[in-house]
């Protein structure tokens, strides 16, 4: 079988590899579809996500879909369709029974976060806990389920902000995770979805998923205390300033966008006259269900999908991934 591999900044290479054999409590799945994300991204063009960094060849992908190879408990046919919930949870933690995703001690595939690394998606066959498997239903096409896991992580985030019924909610950044939070917080029912980005075409995108206010940074102020709710998705520090004085009085800001590891520059100081509440946002729990449910109702989301490439072609597609002005999300087909 054929899997990517990236060996260091800038080198990812197709490579050949055995086909592995399922062992209890594993299914073997065929994968068709896995999406490139900011991570991924970071791992190719980096060598490194934040302060993990590449020690041996990583296989990325967390956000994938596939059919059934090889079930041994015979649970799952071959060929039944299927997402995949990334992570595997540590040790249980006082306090933290309903977040199980916040314990130390777990993992997550395509990640150099453990050592060895947890190896990802990207590879034609893969073997996944059977706990992990998530079925399809018959009218979610595979090519829409690779969303599943970035759009859990939107619902996630929209479900930390509370109640949005009726309320005003920006987005800033529209890059693919930035597009799924527009969509999920309105499918939330806010009342007027704001999106803003850096270049034009994300905000295009984001218009066409829900957002009826669009800023353009350079070009469109963005009035302070405007908006009930932030979500704040690029990661950047002056964004997180902007969120600040964006947010009404007794708002709250959703911190989604990966921020850098090192001390950046922001303005928090409204927040104290405001009280203001800002929350992170990690990855999910169980909204991996509620996606997949969500993606099937409609094809409302296909329009986040902008590429599909070959596996064997991934240095264009992760060339073509982090450029937010040709395209949103770039999946790879194995």
């Amino acid at each position: 079988m054929k899997a990517l591999a990236i060996h260091g900044k800038e080198d990812i290479r197709w490579e050949d590899r055995e086909v592995p054999t399922p062992g209890d409590g594993e299914v073997r799945l065929r994968v068709n579809y896995v999406g490139i994300c900011g991570s991924d991204l970071h791992y190719y063009f980096h060598g490194a996500n934040g302060e993990y960094t590449i020690q041996e060849p990583l296989t990325p992908g967390h956000e994938l879909s596939g059919v059934v190879d090889l079930d041994p408990s015979g649970r799952l046919a071959p060929g039944t369709p299927v997402t995949v919930h990334p992570a595997r949870y540590g040790p249980s933690v006082p306090g933290l029974e309903d977040r199980p995703h916040l314990r130390p001690g777990g993992d997550y595939f395509g990640s150099a976060a453990a050592h060895p690394h947890r190896q990802g998606g990207a590879s034609e066959y893969l073997l996944v806990e059977d706990h992990m498997i998530r079925v399809l239903p018959t009218s979610l096409p595979l090519e829409r389920a690779a969303l599943a896991e970035p759009l859990a992580v939107a619902i996630h985030a929209v479900g930390l902000a509370g109640d949005l019924a009726g309320k005003r909610a920006l987005v800033i950044g529209a890059g693919p995770i930035g597009l799924l939070v527009v969509a999920a917080a309105a499918h939330a029912g806010a009342s007027v979805v704001g999106a803003s980005d850096v270049r034009e075409e994300p905000l295009s995108r984001a218009q066409s998923l829900g957002a009826t206010e669009v800023h353009l940074v350079g070009r469109d102020a963005i009035a302070d205390e405007s908006y009930d709710v932030v979500f704040e998705c690029s990661g950047v520090g002056v964004a997180l300033t902007q969120a600040v004085r964006a947010a009404r009085r007794a708002g709250t800001i959703v911190q989604v966008g990966m921020l850098a590891n090192a001390e950046i520059g922001v303005n928090l100081a409204p927040m104290l006259a405001k009280e203001l509440t800002i929350r992170g946002a990690f990855r999910f729990s169980t909204e991996i269900d509620d996606a997949v449910r969500m993606l099937a109702e409609s094809d409302a989301l296909d329009s986040v999908i902008s590429h599909v490439l070959p596996a064997s072609d991934a240095v264009r597609a992760f060339e073509l991934a982090r450029d937010s002005s040709a395209s949103a999300k770039v999946l790879l087909s194995l």
